[in-house]
Formats: structure tokens, sequence, C-alpha cells
């Protein structure tokens, strides 16, 4: 993993953790939901949705490779 990723998957998983705790805090209810009445499991889920979310910013060198490929093709 490089140093961009790293990075870029942290402040994903700040960021949803954040959300999820605001998520918690301001909608979720107090008794009876499962995950929305716990801070940390909301939290949790929130972080991890953060982490999933950032994955599909990234792009693998070999799909680069192909779309220089198709434009290079296209010219």
């Amino acid at each position: 993993m490089t140093k961009k990723n790293l990075i870029l998957t942290s402040v994903g998983i700040v960021a949803g953790g954040i959300a999820g705790y605001a998520y918690y805090y301001f909608i979720g209810c107090k008794n009876g939901c499962p995950i929305q009445s716990n801070a940390l499991l909301t939290t949790l889920y929130g972080a991890f949705t953060g982490a999933v979310a950032t994955f599909s910013f990234k792009k693998n060198k070999k799909n680069e490779e192909n779309d220089r490929n198709r434009q290079d093709d296209q010219n």
C-alpha cells in the first residue's frame, strides 16, 4: 500500500467514524435499534463504511494502462 493510499484510507475511516457518531447523536434511536442505539457500534459502522468508500477511488495500474491504450487507439 502506498503512502497516498494509506492517507486516503485513513481519511475515509476518520470521516466515516465522525459521520457515524453524528448519525448516532442526531438521528439514532435510544432503544430497540441494534446499531443506532449504541454510539460505539454506529461509529465503527461509519468508519468501516468510510474505508470501503475510499476503495472506489483507487485505480489499478493495469486499468490505467488499458485506459491509456484505448485513448491511443481512438486517436
